[in-house]
Formats: structure tokens, sequence, C-alpha cells
């Protein structure tokens, strides 16, 4: 582990024109409409990406043929305020069942407006992977990463 890894997160910020309950429900509920189907999965592709609505609920893919892929765990729900998921991804993208050794994404829902919210992501723990954290943390902070990500679900709430 670098030092540079043990401090870095990813750090992402959107303002939707959307009220927060709204911002919330199409960020989690409504995943599948803004997380690409072809691409972002470990599983067969095209799937649809699933949060369950409660902690220790999946974060899985759901491929058109049924098969149902975990890369997460939920470890906070608390709408339509914050939301806080294990990355039981490696920096291979293989399935890693330990959240003690995965990386964590939160996301927060501040209202900024009556039909306005900020919404910040975070990406942290990198420090956890054995090897590979910083090629995780530069995979999901570049080109196609979350920034990529948000801009989808900013367009799914227009």
């Amino acid at each position: 582990m670098t030092e540079q890894t043990a401090d870095a997160v990813v750090r992402r910020t959107v303002t939707v024109a959307a009220p927060v309950a709204r911002a919330y429900d199409v960020f989690t509920s409504g995943m599948a409409s803004w997380w690409p189907k072809d691409t972002h999965h470990v599983g067969p592709t095209p799937a649809e990406a699933v949060i369950e609505p409660f902690v220790d609920g999946r974060c899985y893919a759901r491929a058109h043929d049924g098969t149902e892929t975990d890369w997460g765990r939920v470890l906070a729900w608390e709408p339509p305020s914050r939301l806080v998921f294990a990355w039981l991804l490696t920096p291979q993208w293989g399935f890693e069942p330990d959240p003690a050794l995965a990386s964590e994404v939160e996301v927060r829902f501040t209202a900024t407006g009556e039909d306005s919210t900020e919404v910040v992501l975070t990406h942290s723990g990198f420090e956890r992977y054995a090897e590979g954290g910083e090629t995780m943390r530069a995979q999901v902070d570049g080109a196609g990463g979350w920034g990529a990500l948000l801009d989808l679900y900013v367009s799914a709430l227009r």
C-alpha cells in the first residue's frame, strides 16, 4: 500500500434538477434506467443494475437470461439522504465477498432548492486491497468511471 492509496478517494459532485426524494429514488431503485446495460458489469450482458432497498441488501446485475451477479452490499440505507455500499469487486474486477476487504461508495443527497439536489459520491477504501488499490482508484476516477456514470444518471433525471 502506498501513502497515495491510503489517502485517495474519488469524489464527484453533481446537481440535479429534481427534488431530493426523486434524486435518491432514481439513483437507487431506478438504477436500471441509467446504468449501462452492455458495459460496467462483471457478469453476462446485457444486464440491469439492481440495489436491494435495505441494509445488507445486494447490489447486483441481472442479465437478460436471469443470471444474477453480485457486485456490492448495502451498508447504509437512509432515504432520501444517504446510501452506502461495499464495492465488492477486486482491482481485477473479480468478486470479493468480504466487505472488510473491499472499497466503499457513499452517496449523499442534499436538497439545494425545492426542485434541486446536490449529489455527492465518494468512493474510498482503496487501501483495503492487498494489491491494485491505486489501479482501482485510477479506473473509477478515469474516463468511463464515476464521472461518466453520473452523467448518465443526470440525463435520466431530465
